[in-house]
């Protein structure tokens, strides 16, 4: 970078609100956490490669970034990612996405769609959902479930929105859901846009840094209890 490590530190300080030996320390725990759930890793083999003097200091370290100890990793599976930064004018990438890993069954749900794309899905999503729920609500009950599907591997491009249900509704669409591993993102509310700040949130700063591989399945939205969970399939 051509300056010194003071200016540089406090250059790193100012373009991301966090300091550098913080960034390195959540991302680091963020890491070991992939490591420990996805392959069973020894707690002190993690802690010698992520530079903790031992077993100790890093459980301690771990506990306070994840709320978990990390021999608990595997039962509870609720994790934290610290996102890599991305140096880019316009995204602030600053804040950790708290996250767990599910299994789930083969779902067969029932529901219609909209067409939609990129640039209209903020507004043709909370416009099928109120929609379909002012009329069925009173007769069907809460919609479960909303999903996205995508034109491409890479979700890149998306073309359809749904609005789902668990029981069969006539003349609904019948859809099934294999069962699959997600990675789950709870938002504390129903409303359209906080369900979009974290979609935005996972594309535009969980995948980057994201280690995980995804499956060529829809993505899902659980409503329930005043909450959604936001879906993600991996592998």
């Amino acid at each position: 970078m051509g300056v010194n490590v003071y200016t540089m530190k406090r250059i790193f300080s100012l373009l991301t609100n966090v300091t550098l030996s913080e960034y390195i320390r959540k991302r680091r725990l963020s890491n070991a956490g992939f490591e420990l759930f996805n392959y069973k890793t020894k707690v002190m083999d993690i802690a010698i490669k992520y530079q903790y003097e031992n077993a100790t200091s890093f459980s301690r370290a771990f506990e306070s970034f994840h709320g978990i100890k990390p021999s608990k990793v595997n039962s509870t599976n609720k994790l934290k990612n610290f996102p890599r930064i991305i140096f880019d004018e316009n995204q602030k990438t600053t804040s950790s996405i708290e996250y767990k890993i599910i299994n789930k069954e083969e779902m067969t749900l029932y529901g219609i769609g909209t067409k939609t794309s990129n640039q209209t899905i903020k507004h043709d999503a909370p416009e099928l959902f109120k929609k379909i729920n002012n009329q069925n609500k009173s007769k069907y009950g809460e919609i479960n479930y909303g999903m996205i599907t995508y034109k491409d591997e890479e979700r890149a491009i998306c073309n359809n929105y749904y609005v789902l249900y668990q029981r069969k509704i006539k003349n609904y669409k019948k859809i099934i859901i294999p069962s699959s591993r997600w990675i789950v993102f709870r938002i504390n509310s129903q409303s359209a846009k906080d369900i979009q700040d974290m979609s935005r949130k996972f594309y535009q700063e969980f995948l980057p840094s994201c280690k995980y591989k995804f499956k060529d399945l829809p993505e899902l939205e659980y409503y329930h209890d005043n909450i959604t969970d936001f879906l993600v399939p991996i592998y």
